[in-house]
């Protein structure tokens, strides 16, 4: 799929707890290590990353929203946080901001979006969105 002129293979969902990493810390940052993932599933849907996919910044804890998107700038590799050497991640800069941030609840109460891991499986990090439901959270807020 093509996004803005960039030929997108896989979308995603990263969370982040503004107390430990915020939007605001991204865009300063520009190009970040994705670290600390320790949850299998999430480790897993990191090395399916490829370079040039676009990811949501979503707020957990108390804000539940989306707030950026971030585009993969390297795939997976070890992560030096992690002793056992089990665990990966990537990098990712800043693509967009978005102006009107996407509220969790809003995604809820479509119920073309409730197949999600971001509705059924609320702790996982890292996770796919397929093109269908990027499309629609994006129109939910009027951003082709």
């Amino acid at each position: 799929m093509e996004f803005r002129g960039i030929k997108v293979v896989n979308f995603w969902l990263m969370k982040s707890e503004p107390e430990t990493w915020s939007w605001q810390d991204q865009i300063k940052a520009i190009t970040t290590e994705w670290d600390g993932v320790r949850n299998y599933q999430a480790r897993n849907n990191l090395k399916k990353m490829k370079k040039g996919d676009l990811c949501f910044f979503y707020h957990s804890g108390k804000e539940k929203r989306i707030v950026g998107i971030v585009i993969v700038t390297k795939e997976s590799y070890p992560d030096p946080t992690d002793k056992k050497n089990i665990f990966v991640m990537v990098n990712v800069k800043k693509y967009k901001t978005l102006k009107n941030p996407i509220n969790l609840n809003v995604i809820k109460k479509n119920k073309k979006l409730n197949h999600l891991a971001l509705v059924k499986q609320t702790r996982l990090s890292v996770m796919p969105i397929d093109s269908k439901s990027w499309s629609i959270i994006l129109k939910t807020k009027g951003i082709n």
